[in-house]
């Protein structure tokens, strides 16, 4: 299932691939269409295999959180797979980084800055939900 969806992924030229109760593609930037699936249609991430170009720990939170059962990130930051390896979401990925950084190149991407310090995708969660309330 997962080369499917990375192939869907890749060839649509889409940020976010979900197979649930249905398959949907994405291509929204940054975490914000995860943050809107665990919000508004949790249903969609429950249970759902993922692929997804790029995974900070933010985006690895909302996952977790999401209940989804497997992941295949293009780039994975070494936060996420640290988050990730405590979960029970199977994980296979391109290639890790150190951190995911932000769209200008100058720096950390802001969530994932934000999210660095915490210990688990609740703590994570709290901060997200705070940087998109503002």
């Amino acid at each position: 299932m997962t080369s499917e969806l990375v192939r869907i992924l890749t060839d649509g030229g889409h940020t976010l691939v979900v197979s649930g109760t249905s398959l949907r593609t994405f291509d929204g930037r940054g975490v914000r269409d995860l943050y809107r699936l665990l919000t508004t249609e949790p249903e969609v991430l429950d249970g759902a295999a993922v692929a997804d170009k790029v995974v900070g720990k933010a985006a690895a939170a909302l996952m977790i959180l999401g209940g989804v059962r497997e992941l295949y990130a293009c780039v994975l930051s070494e936060q996420a797979q640290t988050l990730l390896s405590a979960s029970s979401i199977r994980v296979d990925y391109g290639r890790t980084v150190p951190h995911i950084i932000n769209r200008d190149n100058t720096g950390w991407c802001p969530l994932e800055r934000l999210c660095r310090d915490c210990d688990t995708a609740g703590e994570c969660k709290k901060q997200i939900d705070e940087f998109f309330n503002q």
